[in-house]
């Protein structure tokens, strides 16, 4: 798990812009989703090309704050990542022909492909029968054309979002950018995402801070929503 902490100068101006760090101290129970992102075979398994070995480390904090939020009524949705492909060419062609590299492309396009063995979710991770699932083939879940979980959420109802999976300043990033930008309130959870170095850990976590919303470990998330 990472051991980091914003810096002092991002808090300053935090402070300093909007006059407190937390944006969001109390939120609804009803109208609160987790979204795990990403935490599947492919980023978790040891060995695999796109492993983030981080992500194993915050397995036990997800189960727990997601068996917490289930019994106060918050929605878990479990996005894990996936694109289709036909003859060897997949249906997000820029990103694997320029950042995948020659010699792990092929494995790399068949392990997300839809019902792959990479595609499935982490074994080690307690998903209950009334969570939802769904998959998404863009790193933000929320981007047009990326997954239906835009209109699940608007169809329940809800209005915040708690972030969480791997990696951080990627597919955790980028959904909870787009998030902030489609008026959800949205927290990334520190202690319940990861990436592959606190560096770009802390990076994200100081952008989404000042510009996207709100950084709360799992323990206060959950006293703002009344369930600690």
């Amino acid at each position: 798990m990472h051991d980091i902490e914003i810096r002092p100068e991002i808090i300053e101006r935090v402070m300093a812009r909007r006059g407190r760090l937390h944006l969001f101290e109390n939120l609804a129970p009803a109208k609160t989703a987790l979204i795990v992102i990403d935490m599947q075979n492919t980023f978790l398994r040891p060995g695999a090309p796109v492993e983030v070995p981080r992500g194993r480390d915050i397995v036990a904090n997800i189960n727990r704050l997601s068996a917490r939020l289930r019994e106060i009524g918050v929605l878990v949705v479990w996005v894990t990542h996936a694109n289709s492909n036909s003859d060897g060419k997949s249906d997000w062609p820029g990103f694997f022909e320029h950042f995948v590299a020659a010699k792990v492309r092929q494995k790399t396009i068949e392990g997300l492909a839809p019902g792959a063995d990479g595609q499935k979710i982490w074994p080690e991770l307690d998903v209950a029968p009334e969570d939802t699932q769904i998959f998404k083939n863009r790193y933000s879940a929320l981007i047009s054309g990326s997954s239906s979980l835009g209109s699940l959420l608007l169809g329940q109802g809800i209005d915040t979002l708690l972030i969480a999976g791997t990696k951080t300043n990627v597919c955790c990033e980028s959904t909870a950018r787009d998030a902030m930008m489609l008026d959800f309130k949205t927290v990334m959870l520190s202690d319940c995402c990861a990436a592959l170095s606190d560096e770009e850990h802390r990076a994200a976590l100081e952008t989404i801070i000042q510009q996207f919303g709100d950084v709360m470990t799992m323990d206060e998330a959950l006293a703002a929503l009344g369930g600690n």
